[in-house]
């Protein structure tokens, strides 16, 4: 049965190799010969998004990508930038598990062949991606952000009605409903561009960004909320206020360097040149063929048939 037509409308934007990366680590690989090919990250991700469509009852559905998922330009900013994730002797190919590689571009296939659309752009991440469609749908409907990346909670705008469904500890089935409340509840912070500020100034090791010395998460809240934001706290160190002293003055002055572009590096941008496509989710299979051979030659006809049913379109 297709969707409901008077359903209120909703954008679903997917961190996709956030999801699939979760259902390849989560998901039991079923093969009885190891010869034969994995499929466990390709059979969570249509799950998780049959899933996501059933709980959330969006309308709109962009499965956004990593075209570049280290660019040079934050690179040439902070060069310890993700680092850790290349693959020993390399610097352009993230380490990924030998199993989940092959999986991707059948992730891709299976995705066209149902008709949800998949947005990447050249030299920008996924999150980049999603920031750009999430600006781009302010006023227009609700967005709901599906990550597993705290980065992304720099986008949450109760006034703009974007959403981060956090699946960090609940997976897609039991996320965090990311709101200002929550922001405020779980972090000490108001707002997503407060939590980006609060970010920049704690690190994040998973990135490569060294933040400031002895300066975790509570610490760097508490800072944002008294001073109102990084800019101001800066300039409350160069202007020699007597409240910030010892080692604390030390290290926030010996980081001034990092402070100057670690915000670029952080911020999502929110003007990347993502194709203007119609995202609505799909009234009907793009190409029922592909998908039944890709459903038998993989042996993923339950998880696609789960899909279309949530979609509507069993």
């Amino acid at each position: 049965m297709p969707l409901d037509p008077d359903r209120p409308r909703k954008l679903l934007l997917l961190d996709s190799a956030s999801l699939y990366f979760r259902a390849f680590f989560g998901v039991p690989d079923q093969r009885k010969d190891p010869s034969e090919p994995p499929t466990n990250a390709l059979r969570g991700f249509l799950d998780m998004i049959a899933t996501l469509v059933t709980a959330h009852r969006p309308t709109h559905l962009v499965a956004c990508w990593d075209d570049d998922w280290r660019p040079q330009w934050r690179v040439d900013l902070v060069p310890t930038y993700k680092t850790h994730r290349l693959t020993e002797g390399s610097d352009v190919v993230e380490e990924s598990p030998d199993d989940l590689s092959p999986q991707v571009p059948l992730i891709r296939e299976a995705l066209a062949a149902v008709g949800i659309a998949r947005l990447g752009v050249a030299d920008h991440e996924a999150d980049d991606v999603i920031g750009t469609l999430a600006t781009r749908h302010h006023g227009v409907m609700p967005v709901d952000v599906v990550t597993g990346d705290r980065d992304l909670l720099q986008l949450v705008d109760d006034a703009h009605d974007v959403r981060v469904l956090y699946t960090g500890k609940g997976g897609v089935r039991e996320p965090d409903v990311a709101t200002q409340a929550l922001l405020q509840e779980k972090y000490g912070v108001p707002t997503g561009e407060a939590y980006l500020e609060m970010s920049v100034l704690r690190g994040d090791t998973s990135d490569g960004l060294p933040g400031v010395k002895g300066i975790g998460d509570k610490t760097a809240a508490q800072l944002i909320a008294q001073y109102g934001s990084l800019a101001a706290l800066r300039e409350a160190v160069d202007s020699g206020d007597p409240a910030i002293k010892g080692a604390r003055r030390t290290n926030l002055e010996a980081a001034s360097a990092y402070l100057d572009v670690a915000p670029t590096v952080v911020r999502v941008v929110r003007d990347a040149r993502v194709a203007d496509v119609d995202v609505a989710l799909p009234t009907a299979v793009a190409d029922r063929l592909a998908l039944d051979e890709l459903a038998a030659r993989y042996g993923i006809e339950n998880p696609v048939g789960r899909l279309l049913t949530a979609l509507g379109l069993d």
